[in-house]
C-alpha cells in the first residue's frame, strides 16, 4: 500500500525557518511524483513543490521560489520541504502527496487535483 507522512510542522514566528518531512512507503521515486501541497482556511489547497522522479527538475509555485526548497532522501524513503523566510501567510495545513506510477520520462503539474494519494497534513502557523 501507498502511504504517506506528513511531520515538522509547529507554531514559528515570522522571519523563522521549518523542515517538513514526508516519510513515504509503498513506492519509490524513480517511478512517482510526490510533492507538497497546502491549504489555509478559505482557500483551495495549492501545490507548492513537486518532484518527478530521480532526473527531473524539481517544480516550484512562482509564490514559494527561493524560499522553499523540496528535496529527497532515497535511503530514508523520505522527501522534505526547507522553509525559510516564514511570512504569516504561510499559515496553512502543509500535505505531502504522490502521483504515479508514471512513466521514466514523466513531469507531474503538480497540481492537487492530479495527485493519486495522500498523507494527512501537518500544521504549519507562523505569528507575526
Amino acid at each position: 500500500d501507498v502511504q504517506l507522512q506528513a511531520s515538522g510542522g509547529g507554531l514559528v514566528q515570522a522571519g523563522g525557518s521549518l523542515r517538513l518531512s514526508c516519510a513515504v512507503s509503498g513506492f519509490t521515486f524513480d517511478n512517482y511524483a510526490i510533492g507538497w501541497f497546502r491549504q489555509a482556511p478559505g482557500k483551495e489547497r495549492e501545490g507548492l513543490s513537486c518532484i518527478s522522479g530521480t532526473d527531473s527538475p524539481a517544480y516550484y509555485a512562482d509564490s514559494v521560489k527561493g524560499r522553499f526548497t523540496i528535496s529527497a532522501d532515497n535511503a530514508k524513503n523520505t522527501v522534505y520541504l526547507q522553509i525559510n523566510s516564514l511570512e504569516p501567510e504561510d499559515t496553512a495545513v502543509y500535505y505531502c502527496a504522490a502521483e504515479g506510477p508514471n512513466s521514466r520520462d514523466f513531469y507531474t503539474t503538480c497540481s492537487p487535483f492530479v495527485m493519486d494519494y495522500w498523507g494527512k497534513g501537518t500544521q504549519v502557523t507562523v505569528s507575526s
